[in-house]
């Protein structure tokens, strides 16, 4: 039997940390790593576990890599703190770790929330992600933003219950996070000396839109529809 440990990263999370934290009790180790909040994230953290760390910011997968390091079993869920495991979810995972697992790294689909409203269509759904994942031959990349998992040669295996993703309270959230997202990105290609050309400023952003709203049926959720087409293509421009 595989024991797991949970980690997570946070920074002012005080409104969703209990309710992420509250599902993943069955866990055998929760480690918290904060980013010198200041509401009440890391009291409420101490509530759930001992494991709670502070460090400064690294970037989404440096942090995320200091995280797991501060584990101490093998396997590794990770998940953000607006975050819920479903009950299925839970369920599944339990039952894989009673074994041997067959892959390093699982993926899992997600269902994306704003305002409390699963957006299934735009591409938001099933948004497969990789969160599970043996430490000894998986780990993030070291990017500031969209950071991933990558595997050896061992593959990928899929969990197909739902983790929950509470993303955005409404659309100005929305905007606002974009808005950090697309400046930690812009950063990240600077210092790699990339430039864009025309083709990423002006042909990609309207191939984006088309895509979201049509191809991947953005159109059935309506204005939050075309809000979202338009977001992404906005996002793709800067």
């Amino acid at each position: 039997m595989q024991k797991v440990s949970v980690v997570i990263i946070t920074k002012n999370e005080e409104k969703n940390i209990a309710r992420c934290l509250e599902s993943v009790r069955w866990a055998d180790e929760i480690v918290v790593v904060d980013t010198f909040s200041t509401d009440r994230t890391v009291e409420v953290c101490r509530e759930f576990t001992d494991k709670v760390f502070q460090e400064k910011w690294l970037g989404y997968g440096l942090q995320k890599n200091f995280c797991a390091s501060k584990a101490r079993n093998r396997w590794v869920l990770n998940i953000d703190a607006d975050e819920v495991i479903s009950l299925e979810c839970a369920e599944a995972i339990q039952k894989l770790m009673s074994g041997e697992p067959e892959f390093p790294l699982y993926r899992f689909p997600r269902k994306n929330f704003i305002a409390g409203r699963w957006v299934r269509y735009a591409g938001w759904y099933p948004d497969l992600i990789a969160r599970l994942y043996d430490r000894d031959r998986v780990s993030f990349s070291n990017s500031m933003v969209h950071e991933r998992l990558t595997p050896d040669n061992g593959g990928v295996g899929i969990i197909n219950y739902p983790i929950l993703h509470y993303s955005f309270e409404g659309m100005e959230d929305y905007i606002q996070r974009q808005n950090r997202y697309s400046s930690l990105y812009a950063e990240e290609k600077k210092q790699m000396d990339w430039e864009a050309n025309w083709s990423h400023l002006y042909v990609r952003p309207v191939w984006i839109f088309l895509k979201t709203y049509f191809l991947k049926q953005g159109f059935r959720e309506g204005f939050l529809g075309i809000f979202l087409s338009l977001s992404m293509a906005f996002y793709t421009y800067l």
